[in-house]
C-alpha cells in the first residue's frame, strides 16, 4: 500500500529510522557481520562496534558502560527491570511491595500484575493528579522497608505528561529503595541524567528516537540487586543472554546521540505546531478536553478526549482522510473500555470513550497541522454518530 499521500501523526507509536542511522547500521548486515562473543578477527571487529555503542549510550546518560545492558526493546527493559530487581530484593531482603503508577505502559502494569497473581507480591499503585502526575510526597508516604522496587513513567506515551522524576529519585534515594523509570517515550525530547535524577534502572526502545525496532536498554546501576530473566551464554555481563543485534545496536546508538544533541532544537520547532493543534482543537471543538499536564508534558504530543465520541471510530475516519493518529480506547468485539490511563485520571467512561492522541515529529510541517485541522471537527461529529452507548 502506498503511504506518500497520507500524513503520519503518530510518532508516539514509532518513528522512522533517521538515514544517518541506517548508514551507521549497514556495514554490520555485510562486512562486519561477526559474532561479537568470536576470538577472530570479524569477532573483535563486532566487539568493538559492541563496546563503543555501550560507551556512547553510557555517556549521554551520564553512567559506566558496565551499567548498560542491551535488550531487544523497551517492553523487555521493563520486564527485565521488575521481574529482575523484585525476585532479588526478595531474596536478599524479604521486601515484597511493588510500588507503581496507575498511568504506566502495560509493560510495566501487567509484569507488576503477573508479579502478584503468581509470585506472590504485593502490589501497591500510587495516586495520580488529574493531569496523570505522581506526587513525591505520596511516594514518600507509601514507600517502606517492605518495599521492593518503585517504577514510575519518564513521560506518559498516551497522555504526555512529565513526571517530576528527580524529586521521586530522591525519595527513593533516602530509603533506600531502587526506582526504575520507563523512559521510552522521554527519550526522544527530554536530557536523561541517571545521576542528577537519582534513577537506579531506566528503561529505552530505539524505534522511539528514529532507530530500529527490536533494540533497547536497561540501565542498571551498579550494585542494586537484579537476577536475570533470560539465561544462556552470559552475554550482557550475564543479565541477558543472546548473541548481539550488532547492527541493531549500533543504530540504537547513532539515533540517540542524534536525538539527544538536536532535542533543543526539535523542541523549539515542534512546541508551535502543539500549541496550535491544542489551542484550536479546544476552540473549535464542543465538549473537547485536553488530556495530561497543559504545560509539563512531551513537546511533541497532543491528546484530547470528545465527550460520546468512539475513539476508534474517529481514528478510522481520520486514517481514511488520509492522517494516522492514535486512540486510548482498547476496542473489544461489542464491548469497548476506556484506557486504564484514562480512568485513572478521573474521566468518566463517555469522555473516555472519545480520545485521540497526534503526535508530531520530524516530518511534520505547519501545514499538516492545517490540514488536520480543517478535517477533525466533521470527523469529531461523525464519530459521535457512531458512539458506542452502553
Amino acid at each position: 500500500m502506498d503511504t506518500g499521500s497520507k500524513i503520519y501523526m503518530d510518532y508516539a507509536a514509532t518513528t522512522p529510522v533517521d538515514p544517518r542511522v541506517v548508514a551507521a547500521m549497514q556495514p554490520y548486515f555485510t562486512g562486519s557481520f561477526g559474532n561479537p562473543s568470536s576470538i577472530h578477527v570479524f569477532g573483535q571487529v563486532a566487539e568493538m562496534a559492541l563496546e563503543k555503542a555501550r560507551q556512547e549510550v553510557a555517556e549521554i546518560i551520564h553512567a559506566s558502560p558496565d551499567e548498560i545492558f542491551f535488550t531487544s526493546g523497551g517492553t523487555e527493559s521493563d520486564n527485565l527491570a521488575l521481574r529482575g530487581v523484585a525476585l532479588a530484593r526478595r531474596k536478599l531482603t524479604g521486601a515484597d511491595t511493588l510500588l507503581i503508577s496507575p498511568v504506566e505502559h502495560h509493560a510495566i502494569s501487567r509484569t507488576a500484575q503477573q508479579l502478584a497473581s503468581e509470585f506472590d507480591f504485593n502490589l501497591e499503585v500510587l495516586p495520580v493528579d488529574q493531569t496523570g502526575r505522581v506526587d513525591p510526597d505520596e511516594v514518600s508516604r507509601r514507600i517502606g522497608p517492605k518495599t521492593a522496587l518503585v517504577s514510575v513513567i519518564y513521560a506518559n506515551n498516551e497522555i504526555g505528561t512529565v513526571n517530576p522524576i528527580g524529586a521521586i529519585g530522591e525519595v527513593c534515594r533516602e530509603q533506600g529503595v531502587p526506582l526504575h523509570t520507563d523512559a521510552v517515550q522521554a527519550a526522544a525530547y527530554l536530557p536523561i541524567d541517571v545521576q542528577a535524577a537519582a534513577i537506579d534502572l531506566l528503561s529505552l526502545g530505539a524505534h522511539k528516537f528514529y532507530g530500529p525496532k527490536g533494540v533497547g536498554v536497561l540501565y542498571v546501576r551498579k550494585g542494586t540487586p537484579i537476577l536475570p530473566v533470560q539465561t544462556g551464554g552470559g552475554q550482557e555481563g550475564g543479565l541477558r543472554s543472546g548473541t548481539q543485534n550488532i547492527p541493531y545496536i549500533v543504530g540504537l546508538a547513532e539515533a540517540f546521540k542524534i536525538t539527544q544533541a538536536e532535542i533543543h532544537s526539535r523542541a523549539a520547532r515542534l512546541i508551535p505546531l502543539r500549541d496550535r493543534l491544542i489551542g484550536e482543537v479546544l476552540e473549535t471543538i464542543s465538549e473537547a478536553a485536553l488530556t495530561g499536564h497543559p504545560a509539563e508534558r512531551l513537546p511533541n504530543h497532543a491528546s484530547f478526549v470528545f465527550n460520546h465520541a468512539d475513539g476508534n471510530a474517529l481514528v478510522t475516519l481520520l486514517d481514511v482522510a488520509g492522517f494516522a493518529c492514535s486512540s486510548g480506547s482498547a476496542c473489544k468485539t461489542g464491548n469497548p473500555e476506556p484506557s486504564e490511563v484514562l480512568t485513572a485520571i478521573g474521566l468518566p467512561r463517555e469522555w473516555a470513550l472519545g480520545s485521540l492522541r497526534i503526535t508530531l515529529g520530524t516530518g511534520t510541517t505547519p501545514e499538516h497541522i492545517t490540514a488536520f485541522l480543517k478535517t477533525l471537527p466533521d470527523r469529531v461529529n461523525r464519530s459521535r454518530g457512531m458512539a458506542y452507548r452502553h
